[in-house]
């Protein structure tokens, strides 16, 4: 027998129930899984860029766990439950997508005759856009900026994307990408500056100028910086580890070997990397 989604709502019922339920989790609240939701998104982008799609299930049922628990303490304070959840996510996704569901109802599909390649992918990203622009203009009496409503709990790379696509969208950006990297030059100028005069507290300073600075060189790319980095530390991790393996075999314990040598193994696993990928 499969378990289905009343199972699953059934259980965190429990869960939290003052009589038969876990300790745990009759001590949590709002505050205290949000950064259990935060770990267990990025266990998701995890999986799948590691391509371990036989454990994607269980970080996806994970990770739906943490929206079935603000769903029970919607419940619990009768703010909302997880029915509401999926009504304004389905409504939401209906009139954002117009061109599938002309009149934002599942019946009103796109017809048969019509694929999806025929739809322009640059009406349909325009359109998408707008709808959510008009969405931010309802909420305008309460949030006054167009960068209200970007989360401050995201990891500080992707707000800073985040930041910086909503400021672009209102003209605010620079032409192209030899703008960003101009900027990124002068901010490294600043932050060499800062070093020489001493002054370490605002030498941090500019150097989270010259973060932002690379995060949008990234937006300009159409790149998402988290995973740009995500991907560079696994370069330097899987390099890294080619260095201790290769030192362990020499019988040359890490502390003792100079940087040089270290530098030697490391160019070496360069050059293997590239080897395979040419291969």
């Amino acid at each position: 027998m499969r378990h289905g989604i009343d199972d699953l709502l059934t259980l965190m019922q429990v869960l939290r129930d003052r009589q038969q339920g876990c300790p745990w989790d009759l001590q949590q609240d709002w505050d205290s899984i949000v950064p259990h939701t935060l770990e267990e998104a990025y266990e998701v982008a995890d999986a799948i860029e590691r391509r371990a799609f036989d454990e994607l299930p269980g970080e996806l049922g994970d990770l739906l766990f943490q929206v079935v628990y603000y769903a029970q303490f919607g419940a619990e304070e009768q703010r909302f439950d997880f029915a509401d959840i999926v009504d304004t996510l389905t409504a939401k996704m209906l009139r954002r997508h117009p061109h599938v569901f002309p009149d934002g109802t599942l019946a009103s599909r796109r017809p048969p005759g019509v694929s999806a390649e025929e739809v322009q992918t640059q009406q349909v990203n325009s359109r998408w856009e707008s709808l959510k622009a008009e969405e931010r203009a309802e909420r305008a009496v309460e949030r006054p900026s167009v960068l209200d409503d970007v989360p401050r709990t995201l990891p500080a790379l992707s707000r800073a994307a985040k930041l910086s696509k909503r400021a672009a969208r209102v003209g605010f950006d620079w032409p192209d990408a030899r703008g960003v990297v101009a900027k990124i030059r002068e901010e490294l100028a600043e932050v060499e500056e800062a070093l020489a005069a001493g002054d370490q507290q605002h030498a941090q300073e500019e150097v989270g100028d010259l973060l932002f600075a690379v995060t949008n060189l990234a937006r300009t790319l159409n790149a998402d910086p988290e995973q740009c980095l995500r991907a560079t530390n696994a370069k330097f991790e899987r390099r890294f580890r080619f260095v201790e393996r290769e030192l362990s075999a020499a019988q040359r314990p890490l502390i003792e070997a100079s940087l040089d040598e270290m530098e030697a193994h490391w160019q070496a696993a360069k050059a293997e990397e590239k080897q395979s990928t040419h291969s």
